[in-house]
């Protein structure tokens, strides 16, 4: 059985994520449109780029349950898709190996082996 992540430790991990975000020039200052949070596929590829969704969803919402006190998703494939957005198929002129190695990080906090 899976022990539950510590919210301290999914905290600093989250801010070290926002932090490598900004480091590299991957957080936006400009909010987004209404219709963008409007999204039906996973990561929000239908209505936002992946960096966007970091930023406005994920780290968001990881936030809120934390404050909350609420339970953690039993998995988490986010680095994953990092792979696929940074590495793989990279859409993005900036050296993202350490914010992938952090989502991957983020991930391994979650689910049991």
């Amino acid at each position: 059985m899976a022990r539950e992540p510590d919210p301290q430790e999914v905290a600093a991990k989250i801010a070290e994520i926002e932090g490598e975000m900004k480091a590299i020039g991957l957080w936006q200052s400009e909010p987004l449109r209404p219709e963008q949070y409007q999204f039906q596929k996973a990561f929000a590829m239908d209505t936002m780029a992946f960096p966007q969704w970091l930023q406005f969803v994920f780290i968001p919402r990881v936030k809120a349950i934390i404050e909350a006190g609420g339970g953690f998703p039993s998995k988490s494939q986010v680095g994953a898709q990092a792979f696929r957005e940074f590495v793989m198929w990279p859409a993005y002129d900036v050296d993202a190996e350490r914010l992938v190695r952090l989502l991957n990080e983020f991930d391994a906090m979650f689910g049991s082996e």
